[in-house]
């Protein structure tokens, strides 16, 4: 599941990097060369098995100790792309608060929300669903300021 989580944000790294071109299409010829090729390939790749039972206490602990320290650090790196992207939201909403202190409390929030989560697949959902929030929001603002950058070209030339 965390080597999942780490082909996601490689995927993710490349397109906010913008190599969509070459390094993407390798990417994806990988995934569609590489995957399964049925039903049970599917479910014997992806759902974790407990493979722990000859591990005695001490071994569990310490496994179970480095996938939350694992999941920490994704959650601490997500939670600081949120603040690096918040800092490009600078118009206020309609009570004359910034954006970037709206989406800044938003995200804190949800993180102190979810902040006792014990489900790992849970926690793997949260972290992906927000890398993908974080990403979809970059976008849209890239997005938007292109169309303000071609409209004030085109009152420019009128």
């Amino acid at each position: 599941m965390i080597a999942d989580l780490h082909l996601l944000r490689t995927i993710s790294a490349a397109m906010r990097h913008r190599q969509i071109g070459e390094g993407l299409s390798n990417i994806h010829r990988r995934l569609l060369h590489h995957g399964p090729d049925t039903v049970d390939e599917l479910f014997e790749r992806h759902v974790v098995k407990d493979d722990n039972k000859h591990l005695d206490d001490d071994e569990k602990e310490l496994l179970t100790r480095q996938r939350l320290t694992s999941t920490r650090r994704e959650a601490l790196s997500l939670y600081r792309d949120i603040i690096r992207a918040t800092r490009f939201f600078m118009w206020p909403d309609s009570r004359g608060v910034l954006w970037r202190d709206v989406l800044r409390e938003n995200a804190r929030k949800e993180f102190e929300a979810a902040r006792f989560e014990k489900d790992p697949e849970v926690v793997t959902r949260l972290l992906i669903g927000g890398r993908d929030a974080v990403q979809a929001a970059i976008d849209k603002l890239v997005e938007k300021q292109k169309e303000q950058i071609e409209k004030e070209r085109n009152e420019s030339r009128r």
